[in-house]
């Protein structure tokens, strides 16, 4: 009998990679597709695991340590706040756009309506000083794999040790 992924496990991978994409393909994990342990063709709401994923998404976006914002190829990003330094010392390479952070409301109506806090409005006063205090090196070094528009090394091997440790929870 499989495991169900829980949602917890969902904000630790995105606490682990530091940079994620909800669902789509990019230069990062995708936590749709570490929870589905496959690759997603066409929407993830179809997938056998769908309502993981849905959960694990939800308690992602509800989290008050990760920002979900559209900053890789205007997809839903998820980042955790110990990258959030990095992120703002090099704001202006990015684009406030892209930092915003975002959400869906439902309305009375039953529609859904999309918010945005601009860039830098969210971000909290700890955050800033600690990206005052940040090197340059250190916040590109610490987003090298956003910044390099592909997967490191490194972040492939952590990446294959939370699919793996996901796989474990399916088994």
């Amino acid at each position: 009998m499989q495991k169900e992924v829980s949602p917890r496990d969902g904000i630790a991978f995105v606490e682990r990679h530091g940079v994620v994409l909800q669902a789509a393909r990019g230069p990062v994990p995708s936590l749709a597709e570490a929870i589905a342990c496959e690759p997603i063709r066409g929407s993830w709401w179809g997938h056998a695991k769908g309502g993981q994923i849905f959960r694990a998404a939800r308690a992602v976006c509800e989290s008050p340590d990760v920002l979900v914002c559209k900053l890789i190829d205007n997809k839903v990003t998820y980042v955790h706040r110990r990258v959030w330094p990095a992120l703002v010392k090099l704001a202006p390479r990015f684009g406030n756009e892209r930092l915003a952070k975002v959400w869906d409301e439902h309305t009375k109506t039953g529609t859904h309506v999309s918010r945005r806090i601009p860039f830098p409005k969210w971000v909290p006063g700890d955050v800033m000083k600690a990206a005052e205090t940040l090197s340059t090196q250190e916040a590109e070094r610490i987003l090298s794999a956003v910044l390099a528009g592909k997967k490191s090394k490194t972040a492939r091997g952590r990446s294959a040790k939370i699919v793996h440790r996901l796989r474990r929870i399916n088994e």
